[in-house]
């Protein structure tokens, strides 16, 4: 179990908040406030309680020095919108000209510090930078799931310093993923997609001992049947994994957990939006083309087995979703898992860059249960690794 923000006494202390503010700026706009968003919550929460808010964050790879262009500058002038409210912005996470906005704030007040990793000892996990964020601040919130991964000083070795607890996004990131993991309604469902299973390997290997039934979609898919003797044509395919595509369903098998191939796929020759295509079953496919979605049949089937199912986990698209037609099945099956969810039927739990653009694409993301931001960090998760940043906020 781990703390929130309800288990703190936070009225008139310092409250430090690790959030994920990096963000994509654009001619020194913030282009996409998700993040910034998503962090609001917590903040407003801690203001009410009349605690006196530090935000920290990192933005891009400055690699320990102060680069202009990395500055969080631009993101205080987001944040203060997105609240509502100043926010005041210091320009050093540490030392003077830190302490002097932090000792300038009163109760309800907010604070952004410059970019956490213009010090090296930040992505160092060093004590001695730690301590001198600690020195800021009577307690610590991370509401940074995304960088809870890392075993950064602002994610792991301040949480040990400091009374600390997971923000409100945090703390619905933890339970979302525990209600798919953890303790789920069963029969689970994982869908795991994209181009090559040497990416996944780790997620396979633990998602085929937790759910009951594993679909395999995307490029990922060609593998696996080029492993069971199906010719692919120009699809691509990791040909040199045919033997770890065998090993992982002999393995699933074993588990009792099901492993769940097209039967049918869309075909065609190049890669393009618009291109010309064809439905063909998977023991079909010409040699001259290339796989490049689920056909309609997996898809139906897909979602009718969606109706029985209690508890979804996706992870990466069916097909080449960029590019249409190829993002039909990927489509039809997320608008499916929207309507269970609506329904109350199914508790869906979705994750990782492309399967968050997969499904906004399909007009559904809000649809379900829980839609993870956290890139690296949920793909770790799905691995069965233990988060640094998360384990250092147990009770």
């Amino acid at each position: 179990m781990f703390k929130t923000i309800d288990d703190l006494k936070v009225a008139g202390k310092r409250v430090l908040v690790r959030g994920d503010l990096n963000v994509p700026v654009k001619d020194g706009k913030v282009s996409d406030a998700t993040r910034i968003e998503r962090l609001v919550p917590t903040l407003r929460d801690l203001v009410a309680k009349g605690a006196r808010v530090v935000v920290l964050s990192h933005f891009g790879r400055p690699k320990g020095k102060a680069v202009a262009e990395m500055s969080l500058a631009p993101v205080a002038d987001a944040l203060s919108r997105a609240l509502g409210r100043p926010v005041a912005f210091a320009r050093d996470c540490v030392g003077d000209a830190a302490r002097k906005v932090v000792d300038g704030l009163g109760d309800g007040d907010v604070a952004l510090l410059e970019n956490l990793r213009f010090h090296a000892g930040e992505e160092k996990n060093d004590p001695a930078f730690a301590r001198e964020l600690a020195a800021l601040g009577d307690a610590y919130v991370n509401d940074g799931f995304s960088v809870s991964h890392r075993a950064h000083a602002s994610t792991e070795a301040i949480a040990r310093l400091l009374p600390s607890a997971a923000g409100r996004n945090m703390q619905a990131e933890l339970e979302a993923l525990e209600a798919a993991l953890g303790s789920p309604q069963r029969p689970v469902l994982a869908i795991v997609g994209g181009a090559k299973i040497s990416t996944k390997l780790d997620v396979l290997g633990n998602l085929i001992e937790k759910v009951d039934a594993l679909v395999i979609g995307g490029a990922m898919a060609n593998t696996f049947l080029n492993a069971l003797g199906t010719d692919v044509g120009k699809s691509l395919c990791e040909a040199d994994l045919a033997d770890t595509a065998r090993a992982i369903m002999a393995k699933a098998d074993a588990a009792g957990c099901e492993i769940v191939l097209p039967s049918d796929v869309v075909v065609a020759a190049k890669l393009e939006a618009g291109a010309a295509s064809a439905t063909v079953r998977t023991a079909g496919v010409p040699a001259d083309k290339m796989i490049l979605d689920i056909g309609p049949d997996s898809a139906a089937a897909l979602a009718k087995r969606l109706e029985d199912t209690r508890t979804l986990l996706w992870n990466g698209p069916l097909g080449a979703f960029e590019f249409p037609p190829f993002d039909r099945s990927t489509i039809a099956v997320a608008k499916a898992a929207a309507m269970c969810t609506r329904a109350g039927t199914l508790v869906s739990v979705a994750g990782g860059g492309d399967t968050v653009a997969a499904l906004r694409q399909a007009g559904v993301a809000d649809d379900f249960t829980y839609v993870s931001t956290a890139g690296g960090a949920f793909l770790e998760w799905l691995e069965g690794r233990e988060l640094p940043g998360v384990a250092a906020l147990q009770k």
